[in-house]
């Protein structure tokens, strides 16, 4: 029995329509692929990071004694350490100094004749 118009056309329509679905799933595929999604996240990171650049340079050429002061602090904090050392030792020179001239001053009034 031959297929009637109405058969044929349906049955073209549908071709049409799983090719469409076809062509909608391979574009899917593609989006949710790992390499598209990692590319996407990493270009968005990209251009996050640019702003964010891009408005610490604004913050700073606004207030730039500011940012000088933020960038200090920030810096004394992370070289917290050598600076404690080192003031350590500056202390430590000063108390043998000054230990240094109070035993001088103390056989000194020892020698003096009374």
């Amino acid at each position: 029995m031959p297929d009637t118009p109405e058969i044929t056309a349906a049955r073209a329509a549908v071709d049409r329509r799983r090719g469409r679905v076809m062509a909608t799933a391979q574009e899917l595929q593609e989006r949710l692929s790992p390499k598209t999604l990692a590319k996407d996240a990493w270009q968005g990171a990209k251009e996050k990071g640019a702003d964010l650049a891009e408005d610490a340079v604004d913050a700073v050429k606004a207030r730039p004694y500011a940012a000088t002061g933020v960038v200090a602090a920030i810096t004394m904090f992370l070289a917290r350490e050598p600076l404690i050392d080192l003031a350590t030792r500056i202390v430590g020179e000063r108390k043998k100094t000054r230990k240094a001239r109070r035993t001088k001053a103390t056989q000194d009034e020892m020698e003096k004749p009374q």
